[in-house]
């Protein structure tokens, strides 16, 4: 098996780790070989096919924004005016 090194940790995340690992019963060494398993293996994000204002929309979809976005609809965009 491989091995590899991972230097300047911050403290907060080793520690972090540590209570994870801890919680779950675990080595820290078996929890962060976890932890990259987990990562490599995950499916791409459902969202990776959509244009970035649509993933934004979508990460945002619970926040409350009922405001209508022309742009959504083919409509034209008035810009901002600036009347002093």
């Amino acid at each position: 098996m491989a091995q590899i090194i991972v230097r300047h940790i911050e403290n907060d995340l080793k520690e972090a780790l540590k209570q994870n690992a801890r919680r779950h019963g675990l080595s820290m060494e078996e929890e962060v070989r976890q932890i990259l398993r987990r990562a490599v293996n995950e499916e791409p994000a459902k969202l990776s096919g959509l244009g970035l204002g649509s993933r934004i929309a979508e990460r945002f979809a619970d926040v409350g924004l009922n405001a209508p976005l022309p742009e959504w609809h083919g409509q034209t965009i008035e810009p901002v005016g600036f009347d002093v």
